[in-house]
């Protein structure tokens, strides 16, 4: 498989993301999410693989913290270790502003991120009841972190 390539993410870039988040999500963020995370100044990056757009991600870093605040790749691309590297690349990033620690949240029935999560080495710390929208309601959010310090 041909190695993904990042690059930051830029206010034009926003509708080609939008069409991967719409159709990787039921409760998509908004074009207003992601143009305030660009012109916030935080760690939003682009997946990809040769002149295709499969991922992208954003990380908000303050301190010694990081927060993963989006994590999504394409659906046709999806379960082929894309994920795992773009995580990596955004956990890199926060290392590099200084964060000592990630966090981040996910719905509690999105068992494949939360495997991708484990598998990195994430660990559970907690639930935020009723965080997320959800067909017919409201749905628990894991609350999990990852130590950067190496």
């Amino acid at each position: 498989m041909i190695e993904p390539v990042f690059r930051p993410m830029t206010e034009a870039d926003v509708e080609a993301v939008l069409a991967i988040e719409f159709a990787a999500f039921s409760h998509p963020w908004t074009r207003g999410i992601f143009l305030d995370c660009v012109t916030s100044g935080h760690e939003c990056w682009l997946m990809f693989l040769g002149d295709q757009q499969v991922g992208h991600g954003v990380l908000s870093a303050a301190g010694d913290e990081s927060h993963l605040l989006n994590l999504t790749v394409k659906p046709a691309n999806q379960s082929n270790g894309l994920g795992g590297k773009l995580l990596a690349h955004l956990m890199q990033r926060g290392k590099e502003r200084g964060a000592e620690t990630a966090f981040l949240e996910v719905r509690e029935s999105n068992h494949p991120a939360i495997y991708l999560y484990e598998r990195f080495g994430f660990n559970e710390i907690g639930r935020r009841r009723d965080y997320y929208p959800a067909v017919g309601g409201r749905e628990d959010a894991l609350v999990m972190a990852y130590s950067l310090i190496d």
